[in-house]
């Protein structure tokens, strides 16, 4: 078999520290916490450099050391490439550059294809052949496709306002999706009381250990991209979490082997006003959320009102001196067509959120223009509804061209 130079050592549990066998399937821990990979990071250090990496590809498999596939042979991918850096120029209030990371150029349009990628691929692995999960739309998209990649049979659950383009594109990847009348939670209800019945793996957010390390490569990928450097702060729109957690356990990872220096960047998780139960938590010092009540927002894909993980979103954003926001709909939207309009570059809601959680808080002083700042776009806004266009002109009678350009 063709290994792969992985330095995993084992499962920790997130909340407790007590230690579980890797390369064996696990869900949570006893204690029903997310299990977090650990690695000999000081072999780690010695086996790579900075310099063999920019030898290979730009794509998530070039952070291999880093993650927990061990055969070559059960990578799964579609081709998941870096993303690109994107500098908003016109809309840089001061000497510290703004700046988007665009996720919606990975396979299936979005970020979940890094965590999606590696928890397949390790599902492959361990011997898996059935899973299943909840989805607000594009974890749900990223399985079916990785998934049917794989030969492993899906299942998916949406509730029942999920995008259209999201269920549709889950059916047409190989997934049995389902609309579910209820929210996320209630979906992942389903998934959980099925696991008897049908014999699948659990694939909800954080109930296995690796799509942590997918989205871990958002970190790695950017302190790359930044030549080994992080930026002042990251604002990242939050409904599990996941790439949160990921991210900033990258940080510490790198920071572990001597690649970046004390300096890490400030976390700030970003949620709907509608559904911020993070937030709410973080502001009044709580180390656990409580479910939100009559969770809405355009924003969907936030849109999660009570997170297995909330403990280690809630540490991350506190061990690195963030905080978390919450913004309304009227802003989010506002903010995508304002970027769309300004910077030609097209945000989906969650992302666009980001955007207007930077502007709240330039305007409070949390952040300053300064300050350089990465603002996480999630994916790629073509999956979400836009504003209707109504203007038509009829090519049989004379065109009024001056009066085009006052319309």
């Amino acid at each position: 078999m063709n290994e792969q130079p992985t330095f995993v050592t084992h499962l920790e549990c997130g909340l407790h520290g007590d230690r579980y066998e890797a390369d064996t399937i696990q869900g949570l821990s006893r204690a029903g916490k997310p299990l977090l990979v650990r690695y000999d990071l000081e072999a780690l250090g010695r086996s790579v450099t900075r310099e063999a990496l920019a030898s290979r590809p730009a794509d998530l498999w070039r952070y291999r050391e880093f993650l927990p596939v061990r055969r070559s042979e059960n990578v799964v991918s579609l081709g998941e490439v870096h993303t690109p850096l994107i500098r908003l120029a016109k809309l840089q209030p001061g000497k510290g550059e703004l700046l988007v990371k665009d996720e919606g150029r990975l396979p299936t349009g979005s970020f979940k294809a890094r965590g999606l990628c590696m928890a397949v691929s390790m599902a492959r692995e361990l011997g898996i052949t059935r899973v299943a999960m909840p989805t607000n739309g594009n974890a749900g998209a990223a399985l079916a496709a990785y998934a049917t990649r794989a030969g492993i049979e899906s299942y998916v659950f949406c509730p029942d306002d999920t995008p259209e383009i999201n269920v549709r594109e889950i059916a047409a990847q190989g997934a049995k999706v389902w609309r579910v009348n209820g929210l996320i939670h209630d979906c992942g209800r389903i998934v959980g009381e099925g696991k008897q019945a049908m014999g699948w793996f659990d694939f909800s957010t954080l109930k296995e250990p690796y799509r942590i390390e997918g989205k871990k490569t958002m970190g790695l990928e950017l302190a790359d991209q930044l030549g080994w450097n992080v930026p002042d702060v990251i604002f990242y729109p939050t409904g599990g979490g996941t790439g949160l957690i990921g991210m900033w356990k990258a940080f510490q990872e790198l920071q572990a082997i001597g690649w970046l220096g004390d300096k890490l960047p400030r976390m700030v998780a970003v949620q709907a006003a509608g559904c911020a139960p993070i937030v709410k938590a973080f502001e009044e010092g709580a180390e656990h959320a409580e479910l939100w009540q009559d969770a809405h927002t355009v924003a969907s894909g936030i849109r999660v009102p009570v997170a297995i993980g909330d403990f280690l979103i809630l540490r991350a954003v506190r061990e690195s001196h963030g905080f978390a926001t919450a913004v309304d709909d009227d802003a989010i939207l506002q903010a995508r067509d304002e970027v769309a309009r300004q910077e030609g570059l097209l945000l989906c809601p969650e992302g666009a959120a980001t955007y207007a959680a930077y502007r709240q808080e330039l305007a409070a002083g949390r952040v300053s223009p300064e300050e350089t700042a990465v603002l996480f776009n999630c994916a790629t806004g073509l999956k979400y509804p836009l504003p209707e266009v109504h203007r038509t002109l009829d090519c049989r009678r004379p065109i009024d061209y001056e009066a085009l350009a006052h319309e």
